[in-house]
C-alpha cells in the first residue's frame, strides 16, 4: 500500500493535498513540496484526554519568575532584548561559515557559571566539539555535549541530565524517526520544532536553535518555522570580511530593530562596542563620492559611509545597481536629484554601496545618498568633517527625521565638524560646540552647499 502523502508550501508553510504550481495561500510560485503524512497513533484512534485545563485572569498571574538572564555577551544581550528568557525558543539563522557555531558555543563559557548547559550537533563530533571549544577556550564542568541527530534520544538525554539551556545544531540535520521523510525535509523541521517549544515551554528550559538559510537568504524550511519560534535573529556579514552583524527580524521579548556587531578573529568573535569607528575606519580622504550619514539601529545611532559611483554609460541602457540600499529608493533618488537638482544622471551608470556589510532601511540616509551622488557626478570631494542626515521627498525637499539631537550628538563624538541637516528642525536644536549645522529646504541648497566647500 502506497503512503499518505501530503504537500506543504516552504514559504507559508499551508497544506494541500495535492500540488500546484502556485500556493493558494501565499501565492508562491514553485514552492509546494511533497512530504509523507504522520503516521497515526497505534491503534487507530486517538485517547480519550482526561486532563483537564483551565483558564486564568491576566490579572492573577505572576510574572516575578520571567527572569531574563546574561548570555555573557553584551551584543547579544541587546538584540534579545536584554538577555535571554527563561522558557524562550530562540531561533539563530544565517549562511553557513558565518559564525553561529562559534557564537553559540562563545556562550557556553558564561552560561555554565550559573546553568547546566547541554549542546547538541549533528553535524559534528564530540571530538570535534572539544577541539573546538579548546580553540575558543570554552572550558565548563556545566558545559554538556551530545552528537546526536534523532530527535527521541534527544529529548531523552534531556530527560536524564535536566539541563538549563538547551542548544541544538542545527535543526536541518534532526529527524523524528516516526516520519519516513528524511532529515531538514518540511515535516521533519515542523516536527522537530514543535517538540523542543513543547519542551521550552514545558520544562522552562531556554532552547536556542541554529537554522541554515537558502540561497533567497531566508530560513531553509517552512516559513511556519519562524512564527512557532519567539525569537528569530539573523547572523549576517561577508564571509571575506571579519566584521558580522547580528539583527532580530522577530523578538516576542523585545524591539526588532537592535543590532550586534561582532569582529571574527582567529580565537572567536569579540564584540564590538563602537560600530561606527569600525564602520569608518580606512575610510578615503579628499575621494569624490562618499558621504557620512547617522541612522539608528534601536536606541543606537551609528554612523555609516554611503559611497556611489557615477560614470559614462557602457551600454544602450543605464546600470544601477545599490549594496546595502534599497535600490527601488536609490532609483527615486537618483530621478530626483535630475528633476530637481538638474544633474544628467539619467544616462550614467550609477553604484551605491554602504560600507562595513550595513543595511540601511530609514529614509535618513537620502541626503547622505543625494550628497555623495553629487558628489561624483561633479567630481567634487566632501569634505572630511561633514556629514548629512535628512529624508528626501519626491519634489527635492529635505524633510525632518527622528532622534536628530541623538545623531547629532554621535557625529559630533567622532571628530565632525559640519552637518547638512533639515532646516525646519534647525531652530529646535540646541548650539553645539563643536558642530556646525548647515540648515537645507531641498537638494538644491544642499549642492550648493558642496559647491562652495
Amino acid at each position: 500500500m502506497k503512503a499518505k502523502t501530503v504537500f506543504f508550501c516552504t514559504e507559508c508553510g499551508n497544506e494541500t493535498p495535492r500540488w500546484a504550481g502556485r500556493c493558494p495561500s501565499c501565492g508562491a510560485w514553485n514552492s509546494i513540496v511533497e512530504q509523507a503524512a504522520e503516521r497515526p497513533a497505534k491503534g487507530g484512534s486517538r485517547p480519550a484526554r482526561i486532563k483537564t485545563v483551565k483558564a486564568n485572569s491576566i490579572t492573577e498571574l505572576d510574572t516575578s519568575d520571567e527572569i531574563r538572564f546574561s548570555t555573557g555577551m553584551g551584543e547579544l544581550d541587546r538584540v534579545l532584548g536584554g538577555g535571554a528568557v527563561k522558557g524562550s525558543l530562540v531561533l539563530v539563522g544565517g549562511a553557513p561559515g558565518i559564525g553561529k557555531s562559534t557564537l553559540m558555543l562563545q556562550i557556553c563559557k558564561q552560561l555554565g557559571e550559573f546553568a547546566k548547559v547541554l549542546y547538541v550537533s549533528g553535524e559534528e563530533s564530540a571530538h570535534q566539539l572539544k577541539m573546538r571549544a579548546q580553540r575558543l577556550h570554552v572550558e565548563n564542568n556545566n558545559l554538556y555535549v551530545l552528537s546526536e541527530t534523532c530527535l527521541g534520544d534527544i529529548l531523552a538525554c534531556v530527560e536524564e541530565e535536566k539541563p538549563d539551556v538547551l542548544i541544538i545544531d542545527s535543526i536541518q540535520t534532526l529527524y523524528n524517526e516516526e516520519l519516513d521523510s528524511p532529515a531538514g525535509g518540511v515535516g521533519q523541521v515542523k516536527d522537530c520544532t514543535m517538540a523542543l517549544m513543547h519542551l521550552a515551554k514545558g520544562q522552562g528550559i531556554t532552547v536556542f536553535v541554529i537554522g541554515h538559510v537558502n540561497k533567497e537568504g531566508s530560513i531553509a524550511g517552512p516559513k511556519v518555522l519562524e512564527h512557532m519560534v519567539d525569537c528569530v535573529l539573523y547572523f549576517e556579514g561577508d564571509q571575506h570580511m571579519s566584521y558580522r552583524i547580528l539583527r532580530a527580524a522577530k523578538n516576542r521579548f523585545g524591539a526588532t530593530n537592535e543590532i550586534g556587531v561582532f569582529e571574527m578573529l582567529d580565537q572567536g568573535l569579540k564584540e564590538v562596542e563602537n560600530p561606527s569607528e569600525m564602520l569608518l575606519s580606512g575610510r578615503p580622504k579628499d575621494a569624490p563620492g562618499t558621504c557620512v550619514t547617522c541612522v539608528m539601529e534601536g536606541a543606537r545611532p551609528i554612523l555609516a559611509e554611503v559611497q556611489a559611483l557615477i560614470a559614462p554609460a557602457s551600454g544602450v541602457r543605464p546600470l544601477r545597481s545599490s549594496n546595502g540600499f534599497d535600490y527601488n529608493r536609490a532609483a527615486m533618488l537618483l530621478a530626483v536629484l535630475e528633476k530637481r537638482g538638474s544633474l544628467k544622471v539619467s544616462q550614467c551608470d550609477a553604484y551605491l554601496n554602504i560600507i562595513g556589510g550595513l543595511t540601511l532601511e530609514e529614509p535618513a540616509a537620502d541626503l547622505a545618498a543625494v550628497v555623495a551622488i553629487a558628489s561624483s557626478y561633479l567630481d567634487k570631494p566632501v569634505p572630511g568633517d561633514m556629514a548629512a542626515i535628512g529624508e528626501v521627498g519626491l519634489s527635492g525637499e529635505v524633510r525632518s527625521i527622528s532622534h536628530l539631537e541623538q545623531r547629532l550628538s554621535e557625529i559630533e563624538r567622532l571628530g565632525f565638524t559640519k552637518c547638512i541637516v533639515p532646516a525646519n528642525r534647525a531652530r529646535e536644536i540646541k548650539e553645539m560646540s563643536h558642530l556646525a549645522l548647515l540648515p537645507v529646504h531641498n537638494i538644491a541648497q544642499a549642492l550648493q552647499l558642496l559647491a562652495k566647500s
